[in-house]
């Protein structure tokens, strides 16, 4: 059985930020894998999550916090070639952007598998004129 990013990163699903001042110590680490400022879970970490399920992979990955860092990994591919597995889909936001596994598209819609998403590893839909692109992490 292969073991792709898709299904290693849903078994994340759940794992969600600590209110207050304590920290989720797992997400914690996903940030401090590629920067060792972050000093709460309080802070963007899309980026973070699939950076870690990358790792864990041996797959390419950005090594970076900024989501928009995923647009110079792996091979450019469209939201209607995206296929479940290796795919990540790099949308805009007025703060920089978002970056998640793809789970999925309908005409108005792309659905990722991602970190950071109210404040947890889950499925949530976006807007397509969000996305800036889609990338093929292993063929």
């Amino acid at each position: 059985m292969d073991v792709t990013c898709f299904s290693l990163a849903s078994r994340f699903v759940g794992v969600k930020e600590v209110a207050g001042t304590a920290s989720n110590s797992l997400i914690l680490a996903m940030l401090r894998l590629d920067e060792p400022w972050p000093q709460g879970d309080e802070v963007p970490w899309c980026s973070a999550f699939c950076n870690f399920i990358c790792w864990l992979l041996r797959v390419p990955r950005s090594k970076s916090l900024a989501a928009r860092s995923w647009l110079d990994i792996g091979t450019p591919v469209s939201v209607e070639t995206a296929q479940i597995g290796n795919d990540i889909v790099v949308l805009s936001r007025d703060a920089g952007g978002h970056v998640g596994f793809y789970a999925g598209h309908n005409l108005h819609h792309v659905i990722l598998l991602g970190g950071n998403q109210a404040d947890k590893v889950g499925l949530a839909e976006f807007p397509r004129e969000r996305v800036l692109g889609v990338r093929r992490l292993v063929s």
